[in-house]
C-alpha cells in the first residue's frame, strides 16, 4: 500500500483521524510506502525555506505520532525522482478534460483563482506515487477518492495499451474509515486549512483553549437540554474521547445544567491528553534530528528500490528501450 500527504503547513486532527491514524494501523498489516509530497506542495509555489521546513517538521511529526519507519518506508516523494518519468508516461493516456474535472482544479477555478499546469497534472503525478511501487490499497480522506478513481483509469489503460496477457499494474482501490472519513472543523465544516478552521496536533496549550472557547453553540440556557448531535463541540469530543467518556459527556448534554462552557472545557481536557505520549516523542526526537533525517533517507533507498524496479518494466513495455531494437 501507498499514499502521501502534502507539506503544507502543520499537522491538524484531519490530517491525523482521515490518513495518519490508518497509515499506523496498517504498517503491521501490509508493505507500506508513506511519503511526504513536497512535489505537489509545489503548485502552491512555497518558497524554498518553507518547503524545506515544513517537509522535515512533516517527518518529524510522522514519527513521533507512531509511524515506525522499521514497520512501514517513511520517505519524501522528490528522493525518488523516478516517479516524475512515470508521471510523464500517464499524463499520454488521459484526456485533458478529465483533469479540468479534477476536485483541485475547478475548485481553484471557482475561487477566481488562475491554476497552473501542475495543480491540472496534480493527480497524474498521484497516479504515478500509487503505481511506482505496484501499490494496490491506498489509505485516504474521503475527499480523495476521486483521484484514486483516475489512478485506477490510468491503470487499466496502461494495462490495455502495453501488455497483452498478463496486467502490468493492479487498479489501486481506495481504503477509508467511513465514521471519520470527513473530521469536523471549529465551524463544523471539513476540517482544512482552506477554511481555517483547523486545531493542530501539536498546538500551544494557550492557542488550543482560544481556538476551542471560540467554537460556535448554540444559544441554548444552561438549564435546558443540549442537542449533542449538531453541536460542533460534542462532534469533536466524539472524535478523541472513549467510548465511556463520550457517552458520559452526551447524557450530560441531555440531562441539562452543563453548558457549553464545561462542554469545551471537557474537550480542552481531552484534546491535551490525546497527543500527549507524542507530545513527548516529538520533544525528543526535535532533540535529535539526526533520527528523523536517517529514518527518511533509509525509507527512500529502499522506495527506490521498488521505483527502479517497476520503470525498467515499464521502458520496456512501452518502447522506452531504443538500446533493445532489433539490429
Amino acid at each position: 500500500m501507498s499514499s502521501g500527504i502534502k507539506p503544507t503547513g502543520v499537522l491538524h486532527y484531519g490530517n491525523y483521524f482521515g490518513a495518519i491514524r490508518q497509515y499506523i494501523n496498517l504498517q503491521d498489516t501490509a508493505e507500506a510506502f508513506y511519503f511526504i509530497v513536497d512535489y505537489h506542495a509545489l503548485t502552491t509555489l512555497p518558497t524554498p525555506d518553507t518547503l524545506r521546513v515544513d517537509t522535515f517538521r512533516m517527518a518529524l511529526d510522522w514519527i513521533a505520532l507512531g509511524l515506525d519507519p522499521d514497520k512501514a518506508s517513511l520517505f519524501v516523494q522528490s528522493d525518488v525522482p523516478e516517479v516524475t518519468e512515470l508521471a510523464w508516461i500517464f499524463s499520454n493516456l488521459l484526456p485533458a478534460g478529465d483533469l479540468e474535472r479534477g476536485v483541485s482544479f475547478k475548485d481553484a477555478k471557482q475561487r477566481g483563482d488562475t491554476p497552473n499546469a501542475g495543480l491540472l497534472n496534480y493527480p497524474v503525478l498521484q497516479a504515478a506515487d500509487i503505481l511506482i511501487y505496484r501499490g494496490s490499497v491506498v489509505p485516504v480522506g474521503k475527499d480523495q477518492t476521486q483521484n484514486i478513481e483516475i489512478a485506477k483509469r490510468i491503470a487499466n489503460r496502461f494495462n490495455r495499451r502495453f501488455t497483452s496477457d498478463k496486467p502490468y499494474f493492479h487498479p489501486p482501490r481506495p481504503w477509508v474509515i467511513e465514521e471519520v472519513a470527513v473530521v469536523p472543523g471549529l465551524d463544523g465544516q471539513k476540517m482544512s486549512k482552506s477554511y481555517n478552521n483547523t486545531i493542530a496536533i501539536f498546538e500551544e496549550p494557550e492557542v488550543l483553549r482560544k481556538k476551542v472557547m471560540a467554537i460556535p453553540t448554540a444559544s441554548t440556557p444552561l438549564s435546558e437540554p443540549m442537542d449533542p448531535d449538531s453541536d460542533h463541540v460534542f462532534s469533536l469530543i466524539r472524535l478523541v474521547g472513549d467510548e465511556e467518556t463520550v457517552s458520559s459527556i452526551r447524557d450530560s448534554y441531555l440531562r441539562g445544567g452543563f453548558g457549553f462552557r464545561r462542554a469545551k472545557e471537557e474537550l480542552i481536557n481531552l484534546l491535551e491528553s490525546y497527543f500527549a505520549d507524542a507530545r513527548e516523542r516529538r520533544d525528543e526526537l526535535v532533540a535529535k534530528p539526526d533520527v528523523v533525517r536517517d529514518a527518511m533517507v533509509a525509507g527512500a533507498e529502499r522506495a527506490r528500490v521498488r521505483a527502479q524496479e517497476t520503470m525498467r518494466d515499464v521502458r520496456e513495455l512501452t518502447g522506452l528501450n531504443w538500446k533493445n531494437a532489433a539490429r
